[in-house]
């Protein structure tokens, strides 16, 4: 797996950056597709943001692709990684991918 994890400061320029790499779908947007269908989606970038004074600020950017090459962009918040969230699962193919190299 050639997945890379990157720190930036913002997370407005991790998604600039993923934008210019052709992550242009907003996963956050069709999130329930990935808690349905987490098996059809690889991570190819992971960006993580740690608020400086309030954990509250933390986000981690995730840059995705379907099976049938759709590239896109999930954000996970502070607070996002509920027990049926997308952004649980893919924190978890995140660490099994690690797990796998």
């Amino acid at each position: 797996m050639d997945r890379q994890m990157y720190h930036y400061a913002t997370v407005s320029k991790a998604l600039e950056e993923l934008a210019q790499k052709g992550f242009t779908t907003d996963f956050n947007l069709e999130e329930e597709r990935i808690v349905n269908h987490c098996e059809d989606f690889t991570i190819e970038h992971i960006y993580r943001y740690e608020g400086e004074t309030d954990p509250g600020d933390e986000a981690t950017v995730y840059g995705i692709q379907s099976k049938d090459g759709e590239k896109g962009v999930f954000v996970a918040g502070h607070g996002a990684y509920t027990e049926k969230s997308a952004a649980k699962m893919l924190h978890e193919m995140s660490i099994k991918g690690r797990n796998d190299e």
